[in-house]
């Protein structure tokens, strides 16, 4: 997917004077298209341009960034979380019940690996690779980052609206599996994949 520049950005002023309507916009565009919820602590929220966009536009507002050199040091930094070719990549969010519990609750998600996870399109299982996954990256906590590989014939299957498509977590700490996909969620990760792949196209030639 072809990474954000400057010249996707609105200004600083404009942004912030603009917030609550881009805010408001976004969750609806989050909760109709790029999430999905697996059990009653974990959360997936897919990534592509226009869910980076807001989290850009966002830093840029909370650090009062006018140094163009500057926010081209975010977005190098943001760019990085877009999807690749034939892949999904999302941030696993994991909530923890009760502060007191917090660092109990935390230590059993480090043992968290990538393939615990899978995509299950029909029979077939795509397991997630964990992005996160150095002793640092586990020490942050509730977040992480994840890539889902989907293949050729995996796409084609999601594209068909009779295959059952969900993910299961399956873990001797955590076992759950999402609702099946809605249309329009199963739409924007296929639309996903397809501009990724385009992209690698465009590069290339």
């Amino acid at each position: 997917m072809l990474p954000l520049t400057l010249d996707d950005l609105l200004p600083l002023e404009e942004y912030a004077g603009r917030r609550r309507e881009f805010f408001d916009s976004h969750r609806r565009y989050i909760d109709r298209y790029r999430r999905v919820r697996i059990g009653p602590r974990v959360t997936l929220i897919f990534e592509n341009r226009q869910t980076l966009w807001f989290r850009v536009q966002e830093i840029i507002r909370i650090a009062r960034l006018m140094d163009k050199v500057q926010v081209q040091q975010e977005l190098n930094l943001y760019n990085r979380l877009l999807p690749g070719a034939n892949c999904l990549q999302a941030a696993l969010l994991i909530d923890i019940a009760e502060n007191s519990q917090l660092a109990r609750e935390l230590a059993t998600w480090q043992k968290l690996q990538g393939d615990m996870l899978g995509l299950m399109i029909g029979r077939t299982r795509y397991p997630a690779t964990l992005v996160t996954c150095r002793p640092e990256d586990r020490c942050v906590g509730a977040a992480h980052w994840l890539q889902f590989a989907v293949d050729t014939v995996g796409r084609n299957m999601l594209a068909n609206p009779e295959t059952p498509t969900l993910f299961r977590f399956d873990s001797p700490f955590y076992q759950h599996q999402s609702g099946q996909l809605g249309d329009e969620l199963r739409q924007s990760l296929l639309d996903d994949l397809d501009l990724s792949d385009r992209d690698l196209q465009r590069k290339a030639g």
